[in-house]
């Protein structure tokens, strides 16, 4: 049986790229760190990096991320849990993370 993809439905798992210190010291080793829905699943998050940047992947490496509280007043909640994602392109492939202005 084969998948009809909708593409527009994988590009909603990508949330934002992460930029932190380790993140910015692994692009030199071709490798993205990206925020994504806690729901997506590695075939889903590959599909939708290669679509939606144009590039070929050839890893990827998932962390769920733990809770964290969040209050407000007197009322105490918690923030959305996202999973973060670090994902090896093939050589050749970049992604422009930091656009010129």
């Amino acid at each position: 049986m084969i998948k009809q993809i909708n593409p527009t439905n994988f590009i909603d798992y990508i949330k934002y790229p992460l930029i932190t210190d380790k993140a910015t010291r692994l692009l030199e080793n071709n490798k993205y760190s990206f925020l994504v829905d806690k729901r997506a699943d590695k075939e889903n998050i590959k599909i939708a990096i290669e679509l939606y940047f144009n590039v070929k992947v050839t890893k990827i490496n998932t962390i769920n991320l733990p809770r964290k509280k969040r209050q407000v007043g007197k009322s105490i909640g918690f923030r959305t849990q996202l999973k973060k994602v670090i994902v090896t392109l093939s050589e050749g492939n970049t992604i422009n993370i930091f656009p010129d202005l």
